[in-house]
């Protein structure tokens, strides 16, 4: 069976935008952040933050927090202890805790662009889409990250949640400028595209997409609804078996098993 491929953003943190069936996962791809430790409590304190990372990519959330503890212990002024303990609490849903914590990593790195990208994040997943927005561009617009397009991708996946197609539009389109390669973002702009009504355009990014990757059950399933409005059958159907026999067990499958294309 082929696997469903798994989006890789600028995130810290195992999340997801599990309400709408086209939307990729995300998942961790940088748990090293670029924050500075100048003296020797503050490298202590990036040592814990950084294997705690570690153990948070793992799924170990409870010695990620123990290590959390342990850099805000080794220096109580060194960002990355925050940033760390507001991941945890973020995946043990504690919000209220997560959301401070964040606050203290900002306060105490203003514009840190990982520390931002994060927050955002954790303000998308929380109901706050149109607040997160900012921090992402706070992180894009950083001069020195180096990873702008995954910043950009996120923007772009939470307007979509909120279904402000329009900037979707534009910050994906930034996204695919900072780099071209971002599949994911081509994957997003493609979905953008079908929930306007701009179809040929949605087909072109999506084809763009499975020659460089292959099919998803979210990729297959946006390629399908693509087709069914085109009037193309036989697209439609290829995309219907590649689902029946990949990923019998997705949500999307289920979906066309029940007819409800939107």
């Amino acid at each position: 069976m082929k696997r469903s491929w798994v989006a890789v953003l600028a995130l810290s943190i195992l999340a997801g935008c599990a309400a709408n069936p086209s939307v990729p996962d995300v998942g961790v791809t940088e748990p090293v952040s670029k924050q500075p430790a100048l003296t020797a409590t503050a490298k202590r304190a990036k040592a814990h933050a950084e294997l705690g990372m570690q153990y948070l990519f793992l799924g170990k959330p409870t010695v990620a927090l123990d290590e959390a503890r342990q850099a805000i212990g080794a220096d109580s002024s060194y960002p990355l202890g925050y940033n760390l303990l507001a991941l945890v609490q973020m995946t043990l849903k504690d919000n209220s805790g997560a959301d401070e914590n964040f606050k203290r990593a900002l306060h105490l790195a203003p514009g840190d662009p990982e520390i931002s990208n994060n927050y955002g994040w954790f303000l998308c997943q929380t109901g706050h889409e149109k607040q997160s927005i900012p921090y992402f561009l706070t992180a894009a617009n950083a001069p020195l990250y180096s990873t702008p397009t995954k910043a950009f991708t996120n923007a772009g996946m939470c307007s979509m949640s909120i279904k402000d197609n329009k900037a979707a539009e534009e910050y994906l389109t930034k996204a695919l400028r900072a780099d071209s390669t971002n599949l994911d973002a081509l994957f997003l702009l493609a979905d953008v595209y079908y929930r306007e009504g701009r179809l040929r355009e949605a087909k072109a990014r999506l084809d763009d997409v499975h020659r460089r990757r292959e099919p998803s059950a979210q990729s297959d399933w946006l390629g399908l609804r693509i087709a069914r409005k085109l009037g193309d059958n036989g697209a439609e159907n290829r995309y219907a078996e590649d689902l029946r026999h990949n990923f019998s067990d997705s949500r999307e499958y289920q979906l066309l098993e029940q007819g409800k294309f939107e």
